[in-house]
């Protein structure tokens, strides 16, 4: 099984060591033709609307192809981008997850924070920064992660979202639920 992390910005260098440490096979994306030789991809945090310039026109076009035909897991920006609306202010982006994201719903950076939320009803910690925020959820949306009572990580079909960083804690599990969706598509 081979990931692939989009390495255009944010912190891709975490998630490529968190799914390396679980063992799998990783790939930094940083050209579109790469795509096509990857099982999944993580689309990192950082900054949705700089992404979207560097990806550019074909390099967007090749994404929505692959997000549309393979697992994908998105967390902060990489969630936006994957929301079928964006508000805080309005944004173009991939589609695929039915869901109302909000840009920066938590603060901006000086309100970053480290909480405990819950996974599949067990206790984790979860890394806030500048985080969206899941204003609504459609209804093929699983909800798998709460922070309170907001939902924090979604699965539909092949797409994980999630509006936290996973990959900046020592918790393993978000990772390995992407790994087990990626493998139950082959």
């Amino acid at each position: 099984m081979t990931i692939g992390v989009l390495a255009l910005q944010g912190d891709f260098d975490a998630h490529r060591k968190r799914l390396e440490e679980l063992g799998a096979e990783v790939v930094l994306v940083r050209k579109p033709e790469q795509l096509e030789a990857i099982d999944g991809l993580v689309i990192p945090g950082g900054e949705s609307s700089t992404i979207l310039k560097l990806l550019g026109e074909e390099g967007f076009e090749k994404l929505k192809e692959f997000v549309r035909a393979k697992p994908t897991f998105g967390t902060c920006a990489g969630a936006i981008l994957l929301a079928n609306e964006v508000e805080n202010p309005k944004q173009v982006g991939l589609g695929v997850l039915d869901v109302r994201i909000r840009r920066n719903a938590y603060g901006r950076q000086l309100e970053s924070s480290i909480r405990e939320g819950k996974l599949n009803s067990a206790p984790i910690e979860m890394v806030f920064i500048r985080a969206p925020k899941f204003e609504r959820i459609g209804p093929g949306v699983e909800v798998i992660a709460t922070e309170g009572k907001d939902p924090v990580a979604v699965r539909q079909g092949r797409v994980m979202a999630a509006t936290f960083h996973p990959e900046l804690s020592t918790d393993t599990r978000v990772h390995q639920a992407f790994l087990d969706l990626v493998s139950a598509t082959f």
